[in-house]
């Protein structure tokens, strides 16, 4: 099988270069003569990720599709650490990206289920106060482009930077309490009727009056009640803007309606 490169990393003094390989080994190499100091073998499928120590130089973290995740010492080509992403019930997760914290005391993961994974030293209890499943309603939401090829959310036609602060949803869309709405920034000091009620009453086709989710209602026109709520916030958005003087961005002329998965 022809070697290939999947990814290079200095580490923090630029002394080496660490590079991974398709036959899943990691090669530390000297940065000014070329020379090979280390062979580095752990995991045994390909590593997408190398990231470096932000402060300590012979600190290097690996992570790749085997769901394995490496702390190395490579000045000594020896293993620190292993930690490995098994997913209950669905194997192993592969590991997408990694980075360190500024302190260097913790580390954060992304996997290939929708997974953050959270390392490091001290207490867990600050992130058990918000949910296990945390989205922005609009991650999913489809994209248009316009005639200067610009991208625009279909929805509000408006540029997604310009758009009013996401609510935050669990993975099935439907909106976590207004506790939580106030962790989105933009959103700290809003009043409670700004933000999503969790649940609300419709009919379903047999009369019955069922509970269901605000985010996953529609109105007469199928648009579905959470957007309607998202037009009316950018609709007062603009407003405000008007009055206090500020000219709104130009809209977008001769729009192309092809969607585009966002």
């Amino acid at each position: 099988t022809k070697l290939k490169v999947t990814m290079v990393a200095w580490d923090r003094c630029d002394a080496t270069v660490i590079t991974a390989v398709n036959n899943f080994l990691l090669k530390v190499w000297n940065s000014s003569t070329g020379q090979l100091l280390h062979s580095l073998s752990g995991h045994d499928d390909e590593v997408f990720v190398l990231e470096a120590h932000p402060f300590d130089q012979r600190i290097v973290l690996s992570a790749g599709h085997d769901g394995n995740i490496f702390v190395w010492d490579i000045d000594k080509g020896t293993k620190i650490r292993n930690y490995f992403n098994m997913i209950e019930g669905q194997g192993h997760g592969a590991v997408f990206d990694c980075k360190f914290s500024p302190d260097g005391q913790h580390f954060a993961c992304t996997d290939s289920h929708g997974h953050l994974l959270l390392f490091g030293f001290g207490c867990n209890k600050y992130y058990e106060k918000i949910p296990d499943q945390m989205f922005f309603h609009t991650d999913y939401r489809p994209l248009i482009r316009d005639a200067n090829n610009y991208v625009l959310d279909e929805q509000t036609q408006q540029a997604p930077h310009l758009m009013p602060p996401p609510f935050l949803v669990d993975v099935d869309g439907n909106p976590h309490p207004t506790r939580f709405q106030r962790l989105v920034p933009g959103r700290e000091n809003c009043k409670d009727e700004q933000l999503i009620p969790q649940l609300g009453y419709v009919a379903n086709g047999d009369g019955e009056v069922v509970e269901q989710v605000i985010g996953q209602q529609t109105n007469d026109q199928d648009e579905s009640i959470l957007d309607g709520m998202i037009r009316e916030l950018q609709r007062e958005q603009d407003l405000r803007l008007i009055n206090e003087g500020e000219t709104l961005p130009n809209p977008p002329l001769n729009r192309s309606h092809s969607v585009n998965g966002g």
